[in-house]
């Protein structure tokens, strides 16, 4: 299903019955270890452990895993069918409820089901053989969509530029890591280096979890792509001391206004990114962006174990004692934000306005 070009992350085969693994992230960089999932708790599980990350990633294999599941069960209605399936769909969301990627899924797959089982005649091989056809689509469009958006971003930089090749700095793994292959923010700077327009790629380490070290220098180093690691307290003198073109970052929730909720950090690059007028991009599939918030602050932001801040690899790095506070993310406002880049198209801004109108990119 992935570019041969990219990593394979997610590994879903159906030859003679479906089949599930994934990349424990949580191994990288040290080991490359597959690990099968059996079902939707250990989808649930993967997601809430962070095994499996990014907002694209969740939905893929949240769904996929739900694929396992039916394929394990005996129904006897249409209806049971459908109720199983938005039982399941509900207890996935809640393994990592800010990405929006999982609860999208949810609805357009619960709204499905419900529509395929009250249809006159409906059986359980008409309602569970098309939702699983769907369920399995979910790898095909996410990498067809990533591509997509590495286009339009890359256009979008070079078309701000008279430079022959740009440096761009980002943020967290938004790569084939993230997503069923390709990658968003990332997928632009491939998209950039596949042209032979990039001089060069910077990445924040991305703390706690490090997934600017451990998985976007993977990625990077994996495909040959010239790229530099850089601690999250370093941007700042980066931009000052470093001509950086542009900063690509990714999204777990864009807000109809273009508030944008990603990892933790993402907020403070956006404000040093504005102080040293550097352009300053979201890349988000469609399926990202939450019409129903008006706003940033309505988002629920999570917050993770303070563990997860005071240990690295199982070794304490912080002094015993000391509290912890630990978000995931936070919210970048849209008068920080350049353009948001989706499969579609990038959205600008008005010139007299702080917010964007993303009515345009939603059919009717």
């Amino acid at each position: 299903m992935a570019d041969s070009r990219t990593l394979e992350a997610i590994k879903y085969r159906n030859d003679y019955g479906p089949t599930l693994q994934i990349i424990n992230q949580r191994k990288l960089p040290h080991e490359t270890v597959f690990e099968p999932i059996l079902g939707t708790a250990d989808g649930w599980k993967a997601i809430n452990e962070m095994r499996v990350r990014g907002a694209p990633a969740i939905a893929i294999v949240g769904v996929l895993s739900l694929v396992i599941e039916m394929h394990s069960k005996t129904f006897t209605t249409a209806q049971e069918v459908a109720a199983f399936v938005e039982e399941q769909l509900l207890y996935l969301v809640t393994a990592r409820p800010t990405a929006v990627n999982m609860g999208e899924a949810a609805k357009r797959l619960i709204s499905l089901a419900k529509s395929l089982s009250g249809a006159e005649g409906a059986t359980v091989e008409s309602v569970s053989r098309p939702l699983v056809a769907e369920m399995e689509l979910f790898l095909e469009r996410d990498v067809r969509d990533n591509k997509a958006i590495g286009n339009h971003g890359a256009d979008s930089i070079l078309s701000n530029t008279t430079k022959d090749k740009v440096t761009v700095l980002t943020h967290c793994n938004t790569g084939s890591l993230a997503t069923a292959g390709y990658g968003t923010a990332l997928g632009i700077v491939r998209a950039l280096h596949e042209r032979g327009r990039l001089a060069h790629a910077y990445c924040t380490e991305t703390r706690p979890y490090n997934q600017g070290s451990r998985l976007t220098a993977y990625e990077l180093v994996y495909e040959g792509i010239p790229g530099t690691l850089i601690a999250d307290s370093m941007a700042a003198a980066l931009m000052k001391e470093k001509t950086i073109d542009a900063v690509v970052v990714g999204a777990d929730r864009v807000v109809a206004n273009g508030d944008t909720a990603n990892k933790i950090g993402t907020y403070q690059l956006a404000i040093v990114a504005h102080h040293h007028s550097v352009p300053y991009y979201v890349a988000a599939p469609r399926t990202s962006i939450d019409m129903s918030l008006p706003a940033g602050d309505a988002i629920v932001i999570e917050e993770r174990p303070a563990d997860e801040l005071h240990f690295v690899q199982g070794q304490r790095v912080s002094a015993a004692g000391i509290g912890a506070w630990n978000p995931q993310f936070d919210v970048a406002p849209a008068s920080l934000i350049t353009g948001i880049v989706t499969e579609v198209g990038t959205v600008v801004k008005n010139t007299d306005s702080d917010i964007f109108d993303l009515t345009g990119i939603f059919p009717e």
